[in-house]
């Protein structure tokens, strides 16, 4: 089994990827406190669909929420060592090397999804059939929504920054911002003075 890693990611790389998951929290929230009866601004008959906890609404915001951070919480993987090695409790391929141009595919398929999905949703915010709907929240309401969708935008272009990062570094084409001790091997086998 091949257990090699490569050098760290640099540290902004390593924060561009913990900021991802806060970039769907907000929203995440926003749309929890919707399942759960809270009309978050909602009037006439749009305000009936969320009166409270409902039977098929609230599993459905909990399990959009949840599966939304998950994914964004799977951008972490690009820069931690269980991105470059499979985990040993995993049954099969535990400890083996993950594919650096698997990991990449799916992170740039994710990447183009969300932006795919996110940038036409921000685009009908005036849209008088989605959130410019009469019912839509208006005010306040209208101004918390929008803060809360706002940071999500910003998912596809973070997490397509990190993949780029991973590739590179996986390739050993992005120095790391801690260096390595003398003689360390990297991901080629060569010791970090022999490559000097």
């Amino acid at each position: 089994m091949n257990t090699t890693t490569t050098l760290p990611a640099p540290r902004w790389i390593e924060w561009t990827a913990r900021a991802v998951p806060l970039t769907v929290l907000p929203s995440g929230l926003w749309r929890l406190a919707l399942g759960f009866g809270v009309p978050m601004g909602f009037t006439g008959e749009m305000a009936d669909l969320y009166h409270g906890p409902d039977p098929v609404l609230t599993p459905y915001v909990i399990l959009l929420s949840l599966l939304a951070e998950g994914a964004a919480l799977l951008t972490l993987g690009l820069v931690r060592p269980w991105g470059e090695v499979f985990p040993r409790w995993m049954p099969f391929i535990g400890g083996r090397t993950v594919p650096t141009l698997a990991a990449v595919s799916v992170a740039a398929l994710g990447a183009v999804a969300v932006m795919a999905i996110s940038m036409p949703l921000a685009g009908s915010w005036d849209d008088p059939e989605s959130f410019g709907h009469p019912e839509a929240p208006q005010g306040i309401a209208r101004w918390i929504m929008l803060l809360c969708y706002l940071p999500a935008l910003a998912w596809g272009p973070l997490l397509a920054i990190v993949t780029i990062a991973y590739y590179l570094r996986r390739r050993g084409l992005l120095p790391s911002s801690t260096p390595s001790p003398t003689g360390a091997q990297d991901r080629t086998g060569q010791g970090t003075a022999a490559r000097r």
